[in-house]
């Protein structure tokens, strides 16, 4: 007998959730760890693809065996420190290793395979460490091993004649010196604009052959070539949040980019935030773990409280000219409620004489809001009652929720035809500001229209949250609007949501800019004022320990059929604390509350209680396809960031 394979079965099923012996026969070859193989389901009479996680000598299941049928490829494409954390992360999150891995391990690629069966040897290349005195202690962290809440410099600079923000320079030229010494580095950032950003920096200062890129907007043959190449050498890795995930048997560098960006969470099952899982793999692997921004999340503040992260900061602090207009005396302040006050309006016609000017808005489109002309009743579409909007002047109202175009409303208060608009979005206020400035040029990017670059030549910028184009030498005004608007979010997170938005559009601007928060003071507008965003984060973290609120402890939420959370929920651990459990349309859902230091039981005690339900038989749920794929009795989600949304 040649041995037993251990394998994960690529399969959804929570039950297949597990390693499974299987005899590899005399006559197959290349049965090792980390390849694919195929199968044989004897209960589904089909035949599985599986990773081979361990070969055995001896089988640790009593009865016989069934035979691997087929190595699917040679190329052991599931590393083992990529293993370890999935599985990790999946058991931190009462979820299933599989899901991690879809994340981790792309589709295969035969033609990317035989390519790379087919390639040469590759001599490493010579990277030389660039300086890092722009953050004193940076560089020996990094040497170290060390675990750094990193603040950058706001503003932009240049890279051989190339317009970068400072802080994705810093974190090049540490991937940079993490390279040099042989070692992997893997930057993790939110959305495509950040990754941009940093490989504009990293083309300066590593070779392109060791620059690799990571998400998925990518192709899968590009993103599967990646995976092979980060598997055999060391390399900077930039991708978006499934980057975590990519293999580096040398890791030198984790560094995670604004972590408390709600893209860098992870929509699918089993839900983990790339944050966690960076955590999870310093522990298991080692190497720096940097998280860096101009702002700071409450998980990250938190780290730093407990001693877990090191406070870093850079050498000179530059110091932003923001302006908040609601804390003006007297008169000044009673004109600042007007949705672009007089301040404003100064700083955009001196910033226009030198270059662009950016003016962020809440919402796309002309008309965010309609309401009735005459009683003021919100406007809904008769299809599925959700809000209606005006893209553009002289449009139709539409559905911002099924986008059902309605020519006939009526309102059904007051039968009036008339409609007003509620708020300006980013359509109107171009519109507005274009009458105001005439000649000059008017950009919008949006969600409908986005943009990643403006010029140097004057124009007003028109752009949602998220969405501010980058001007290479930075723009020469920054007007925040809408604060208020955007604060009026239910949510126990607006405020930092808030004040990251805020802050990464401010730190797009030139140095000498001049930066408008419109609207908005207190705490908040003092935070942006004094560039002070840690001091708000720390008195955010005390306010949610008071409550107990995350991140100061732990929540989750467990939901599925009635019966099957009201077993659950009896199984639980006596430290979990159930916050309440509420019944819609046939499905429960509960909330629970518990200590990190209790988090591994209970994620235990659930995903003991998911496998468990999904193997009993049961009743079609009323309302879904009698022979279509019915949904799980029992789901949950450990670290909701939105736990007592539906």
């Amino acid at each position: 007998m040649a041995g037993v394979a251990r394998v994960l079965v690529d399969a959804a099923l929570p039950q297949l959730d597990r390693l499974l012996d299987y005899r590899i026969p005399d006559s197959l070859e290349g049965v090792e760890p980390g390849v694919r193989v195929s199968v044989p389901l004897r209960s589904a009479k089909r035949m599985a693809t599986a990773f081979v996680i361990e070969v055995a000598a001896d089988a640790d299941f009593p009865g016989p065996l069934s035979e691997v049928a087929a190595v699917v490829s040679s190329i052991p494409v599931l590393r083992p420190e990529v293993w370890r954390l999935a599985r990790a992360v999946a058991d931190r999150a009462a979820g299933s290793a599989n899901d991690v891995l879809r994340l981790a391990v792309p589709p295969r690629q035969v033609r990317v395979e035989k390519a790379w069966l087919a390639r040469g040897p590759v001599d490493p290349p010579v990277v030389v460490a660039p300086s890092l005195d722009g953050h004193p202690g940076l560089a020996e962290a990094i040497d170290a091993g060390e675990r750094v809440a990193l603040r950058v410099q706001p503003g932009v600079t240049e890279v051989q004649g190339v317009g970068v923000s400072r802080w994705a320079l810093t974190l090049a030229q540490a991937a940079a010196h993490t390279l040099a010494s042989g070692r992997t580095a893997i930057l993790v950032a939110p959305d495509h604009r950040d990754q941009d950003q940093l490989e504009r920096a990293l083309a300066a200062l590593v070779p392109a052959e060791s620059l690799l890129r990571w998400d998925s907007r990518q192709p899968n043959a590009d993103r599967y070539r990646a995976l092979l190449v980060a598997g055999d050498r060391a390399a900077v890795i930039v991708g978006n949040r499934s980057a975590v995930y990519a293999p580096a048997e040398d890791l030198g560098l984790l560094a995670v980019w604004n972590d408390g960006d709600p893209l860098l969470g992870e929509p699918l099952a089993p839900y983990v935030h790339a944050r966690d899982a960076a955590l999870v793999r310093h522990e298991q692997q080692g190497g720096a773990l940097v998280l860096a921004g101009h702002t700071r999340s409450t998980e990250t503040q938190r780290l730093v409280e407990i001693g877990w992260l090191r406070e870093l900061g850079p050498a000179k602090r530059i110091r932003m000219r923001v302006i908040p207009t609601a804390d003006g005396p007297g008169e000044e302040a009673l004109m600042a409620q007007a949705r672009i006050p007089s301040v404003a309006w100064r700083e955009a016609r001196a910033g226009l004489e030198k270059g662009p000017v950016l003016v962020q808005v809440s919402r796309p489109g002309y008309a965010p809001g309609l309401r009735c002309a005459d009683c003021g009743e919100a406007a809904r579409c008769k299809r599925c009652t959700g809000p209606l909007r005006q893209r553009a002047a002289g449009a139709p109202p539409t559905c911002t929720w099924c986008g059902t175009p309605d020519r006939t409303w009526a309102c059904p208060n007051c039968r009036s035809r008339k409609l007003r608009t509620s708020g300006a979005g980013s359509a109107r206020t171009a519109d507005e500001l274009g009458r105001a400035f005439p000649g000059t040029r008017v950009i919008v990017s949006d969600g409908e229209r986005p943009l990643l670059d403006v010029d140097d030549r004057p124009a007003l910028v028109i752009a949602t949250r998220g969405a501010e184009p980058f001007a290479p030498h930075g723009y020469r005004a920054v007007l925040l609007l809408d604060g208020e608007r955007m604060l009026a979010r239910e949510s126990l997170r607006v405020a930092e949501d808030c004040l990251r938005w805020w802050s990464d559009a401010a730190a797009l601007a030139a140095d000498d800019a001049g930066i408008v928060l419109v609207g908005v003071g207190g705490a908040l507008g003092h935070a942006l004022a004094g560039w002070n965003q840690p001091d708000f984060a720390r008195s955010e973290y005390a306010g949610r320990r008071e409550l107990r609120f995350p991140p100061a402890v732990r929540m989750a939420t467990v939901q599925g059929a009635p019966d099957a959370v009201e077993e659950a929920l009896a199984q639980l651990p006596a430290s979990a604390e159930v916050l309440g459990t509420t019944l819609t349309a046939g499905r429960a859902r509960a909330i629970l509350r518990f200590d990190y230091r209790d988090g591994a039981e209970i994620a235990e005690s659930v995903h003991a209680e998911v496998i468990r339900q999904a193997t009993r038989r049961r009743k079609p749920i009323p309302g879904t396809p009698p022979r279509g794929r019915q949904p799980l009795p029992l789901r949950a989600r450990f670290d909701d960031p939105e736990p007592f949304e539906e």
